[in-house]
């Protein structure tokens, strides 16, 4: 069960290169769960770091699905402050899987077009998007390049989305079914790689039914290294003998639940795990389903 003693994690240096001191990134978060479970303490610990006097103050979005569809939530201010944030975490929709996002505007202005979670339709379902990390150049990056997809903002992070959901979709629109779940993470896993080279790439993609994430690098506070890892993951379980599960990080009805978190810092004193540099995860009803490291 989730431990309800939440702190940032302290992260050492791995590799001394890449040094950019002082600087800072996005804050990632993500849900997956066999039932419907709330965002709670989670939700207002990734936003502590996205408060007027942090570096990650220019935005905040959530994506909670509710079947095929998505209530999304987002603004172009600080999380920390935001009084939408705090009714969430008393009045949030329960859902099954959620995408979370705190903004540090690098490239594009502060404005709602440019703030995460990025959400379009495919194949009659909503897909949803939010990237942590900066792809200088991705616009000139042949492989990168869409067509049926435009951006609202102008971020490098809604390019790449539209990139993914220009690969994906000969897979949606080929038929009634949805695609294997094997075809898309074939599809993803190349996408990752075409994006590494541009720079730190950590990404969370959802497609209604399964949760893809991919850690790569990120500017760890305490060093001002790029680093991995980009992404930690922590999975649980309950079982229907044990007590309703209401701690910090999720709340769920008592019984058996399974739930999994991704997020860019472990946000409790769990034992969340560290993605290898370039893996993908795949996520469905909490459990994770298959790992993909790069070769």
């Amino acid at each position: 069960m989730l431990r309800p003693a939440y702190r940032r994690a302290t992260l050492r240096p791995a590799h001394p290169q890449n040094a950019r001191a002082g600087a800072a990134m996005c804050e990632l978060l993500a849900l997956s769960a066999r039932h419907p479970a709330q965002l709670t303490f989670s939700l207002a610990e990734l936003a502590s770091h996205g408060g007027t006097h942090s570096s990650s103050r220019d935005g905040w979005g959530a994506a909670f699905y509710q079947g095929l569809d998505v209530a999304q939530f987002r603004e172009p201010n600080a999380a920390g402050d935001s009084p939408l944030v705090r009714w969430l975490e008393q009045q949030g929709p329960a859902t099954t899987l959620a995408i979370s996002h705190i903004r540090r505007a690098t490239l594009g202005a502060v404005s709602l077009s440019n703030t995460q979670p990025f959400v379009r339709e495919l194949g009659g379902r909503m897909h949803s998007f939010a990237h942590n990390g900066h792809l200088p150049g991705i616009e000139a990056v042949e492989a990168l390049a869409f067509n049926s997809y435009r951006p609202v903002g102008d971020t490098d992070s809604e390019h790449a989305f539209c990139a993914l959901l220009e690969r994906l979709q000969p897979l949606w629109r080929r038929g009634a079914e949805p695609p294997l779940v094997q075809e898309r993470l074939d599809v993803i896993t190349q996408f990752a790689a075409a994006l590494r080279p541009l720079g730190p790439a950590n990404f969370l993609y959802a497609d209604a039914e399964i949760l893809f994430a991919h850690g790569h690098r990120r500017i760890h506070p305490d060093t001002g290294l790029i680093e991995p890892p980009g992404l930690f993951m922590l999975s649980q379980q309950c079982s229907p003998a044990e007590p309703a599960l209401v701690t910090p990080g999720v709340a769920v009805r008592a019984e058996q639940q399974s739930v999994t978190l991704l997020a860019s810092v472990p946000l409790s004193t769990a034992d969340w795990q560290p993605l290898a540099e370039g893996e993908v995860v795949v996520v469905s009803a909490g459990l994770v389903r298959a790992r993909h490291s790069r070769l």
